[in-house]
């Protein structure tokens, strides 16, 4: 009994000494829309990922790894299509994954989303060769 109450305290204390540690979680994001900004509404973009990802998270991923200002976020959950397929005996059902779209609004300060941008230096017409 004392030896599992030393260990549990150990623990913590090993926890406590090892400082401040950014975690963010190893989840997909996948790009699926993005809008640049204009004079009247901020830049957007649609990301799709898992549906254990909170809005928080999202915003923290994005702020800390891409240093993007994210001003808000908003999500939708969306069920898996459900699929029958017939066979000659008996039908299998079958239903893809579940997931979920985060809808992320960025502050005026980001004016392109980087979409369509060109490399200084690369020529994409044929005719002229460096």
């Amino acid at each position: 009994m004392f030896a599992s109450i030393k260990v549990m305290a150990s623990a913590t204390a090993q926890r406590i000494n090892q400082g401040y540690r950014m975690w963010m979680p190893t989840m997909p994001l996948v790009l699926l829309h993005a809008e640049h900004a204009t004079e009247s509404t901020p830049a957007k973009a649609v990301f799709r990922v898992l549906p254990k990802m909170t809005k928080h998270e999202v915003k923290e991923y994005l702020t800390k790894i891409y240093d993007l200002p994210v001003v808000q976020v908003r999500t939708q959950n969306y069920l898996g299509k459900r699929m029958r397929i017939l066979g000659k005996r008996h039908i299998a059902y079958a239903k893809r994954p579940d997931y979920k779209k985060a809808f992320v609004t960025f502050d005026n300060t980001l004016a392109d989303t980087g979409l369509g941008s060109t490399v200084p230096g690369m020529n994409t017409q044929g005719g002229d060769k460096p």
